[in-house]
């Protein structure tokens, strides 16, 4: 790497007086690789790999065991050809330099890269590195990444979270947290890190709807804590009998009488909390504005309203539908259910058992203590649940597709290691992705139909720690090697660039990076890096249709179909 490059990367940091510090900087060995030769489709020649059970459709692919649903195996652990790799990249060469290889004499023509091989603000572009893609050179994206120290390495864990009210992201970094944005760097609020001095084991921003940027941090020690960067102290402190072990915020609001005056109608909130001994808390939080706050001498309420039971080891996964009817558990016993919010709440019948304290903050403000365990609320068990999926490893990463309801997509563990689609309506299976590497986080596109994930252990063989696969075809469009046995923990969806400056400056790479935005993955190595992963864009295949190519479930949606008709 040339040091002019580096130079032009601007590595920056910034500090702070605690174990935990972020800083900036910038790694050029975080490149986008275009795969070639994608994945093994129905009536391919690939071996399916040990990861995943597989059984023969009769046709010549392969359908998952116990279902009717194809199975796909990523292109991860294909052996390719040094040989006849270094002849397409030969012949790739001389077509992007306009070279004649018969010929023996070298021509003067030059690249538009190497015409500004003189320009001090071009060594920038110069120095970038670039792959041939749809017959043209294309700049790869590089990455950026934050130093974290004390990022707990740990599957489990859920450790950033964004929030786009306030536009900063949050980390969790051993007992602390921390906000951290482009304009304003690291920001330590003192008042959320001195409740506790557990490590945090996961932290969720409330709706963009709502506009309220409540903050929920969990701890090992059962604190689930709700702060706001509006305010300057934490409002509700929350003791949970167990160790939470993840937390998830609906995103989208819901009406309900205030609990301060229930003659009005305010938008609350709502929260999902799970801990280590497989209960999700279901809470309805209200949070006034600031002058309500002043007003009346009332910050807000924290009300539990249901208790779910449906596992038998810990939490680690949850996840709501965009339109919030629907949500997820994911846990360590393997098994994933689906309830519906309406119906788990319809019959309020409390059977279950919470002392409301209140706790005078340093500035004199009130701080509520809820501990489930005392009040009446609703206790629900896994019959509740709607569907149930069971997979062979724990189950951390669930998302819901946004651009097609009733579609969702399942993310197993180590003795997994599979991308599951099921129907949230009908609980069939549509799809399953081998991906031979443990699943740790999952990232539907806004703009296309395309999915990224993120992966932990692997087989050693495997070097590939996020990739993006388009959907229904299953194909795996993007891969991006990792080095040093480094592992993706966890990872959110960032809006824009890590940094918004000009191209070749620090700034984006691809055109659809501004429109979409980038990854934000947690990593192993104690850093929090920033990828640009979605490409340019690509020719149209025609696919089996969005819900697994069945006409009858995609009826049930009014799916357009690709030959222009539209099922009812």
């Amino acid at each position: 790497m040339s040091p002019s490059r580096i130079n032009n990367l601007r590595p920056r940091s910034v500090s702070a007086n605690s174990p935990g510090v972020l800083s900036n900087h910038r790694n050029p060995l975080g490149i986008r690789r275009v795969s070639v030769g994608a994945v093994w489709n129905v009536g391919g020649s690939s071996i399916v790999s040990d990861s995943s059970i597989a059984v023969p459709d009769g046709r010549g692919g392969m359908i998952g065991s116990g279902t009717n649903a194809p199975l796909y195996k990523s292109a991860f652990l294909d052996q390719i050809d040094p040989d006849s790799q270094g002849e397409t990249f030969e012949r790739r060469l001389a077509l992007a330099l306009d070279l004649d290889r018969t010929e023996r004499i070298l021509g003067s023509v030059l690249s538009k890269n190497a015409e500004n091989h003189n320009d001090g603000n071009r060594l920038g572009d110069f120095y970038t590195n670039t792959t041939w893609k749809d017959n043209q050179w294309v700049k790869e994206g590089s990455v950026s990444f934050l130093d974290a120290p004390s990022l707990r390495d740990d599957f489990y864990c859920s450790l950033l979270a964004y929030s786009h009210t306030v536009k900063c992201l949050a980390v969790g970094l051993g007992s602390h947290v921390y906000l951290w944005s482009e304009a304003r760097g690291v920001n330590t609020p003192n008042g959320l890190n001195t409740i506790s001095t557990a490590h945090v084991t996961s932290i969720a921003f409330s709706s963009t709807q709502g506009g309220s940027a409540i903050l929920a941090v969990g701890r090992a020690d059962g604190h689930i804590t709700l702060w706001s960067p509006l305010d300057q102290e934490p409002r509700f402190d929350s003791r949970q009998p167990g160790s939470v072990s993840c937390v998830c915020f609906r995103p989208t609001i819901v009406k309900r009488q205030s609990i301060r005056d229930p003659a009005i109608t305010v938008n609350t909130e709502e929260l999902l909390v799970g801990d280590e001994a497989g209960h999700i808390y279901f809470y309805a939080i209200e949070w006034p504005n600031e002058q309500t706050c002043a007003l009346f001498d009332w910050h807000g309420s924290m009300t539990l309203l249901a208790r779910l039971s449906p596992h038998s080891q810990q939490v680690c996964g949850l996840a709501w539908s965009p339109d919030g009817e629907f949500f997820t558990t994911g846990a360590n016993d393997n098994i994933c259910y689906l309830f519906e919010t309406k119906k788990v709440l319809a019959n309020h019948n409390p059977t279950a058992p919470a002392v409301l304290n209140v706790r005078i903050g340093r500035d004199g403000s009130k701080t509520w203590t809820i501990i489930p365990g005392v009040d009446s609320v609703l206790s629900l068990d896994a019959s509740a649940a709607k569907h149930q999926w069971t997979l062979n490893a724990a189950i951390k990463a669930i998302a819901f597709c946004p651009f097609q309801r009733g579609l969702i997509a399942i993310g197993g563990g180590s003795n997994d290691r599979c991308i599951h689609f099921y129907h949230t309506l009908s609980g069939a299976c549509l799809a399953t992705i081998d991906c031979s590497a443990q699943v740790t986080s999952l990232v539907w596109s806004t703009t296309r139909r395309e999915i990224a994930a993120t992966f932990g252990f692997a087989q050693p063989e495997h070097p590939y720690r996020i990739a993006v696969f388009t959907w229904p075809a299953c194909e795996q469009v993007v891969a991006i090697p990792w080095f040093d046995e480094i592992r993706a923990l966890y990872a959110i969806p960032y809006p824009g660039g890590p940094n918004m400056g000009n191209r070749g400056e620090g700034g984006m790479w691809w055109n659809r990076t501004q429109e979409e935005g980038c990854l934000v993955v947690a990593t192993s190595d104690c850093s929090i890096k920033f990828h640009e992963i979605w490409g340019e864009e690509r020719k149209r295949r025609r696919g089996g249709g969005l819900l697994g190519g069945s006409d009858i479930l995609e009826g049930l949606h009014g799916v357009e179909r690709d030959d222009g008709r539209v099922i009812r």
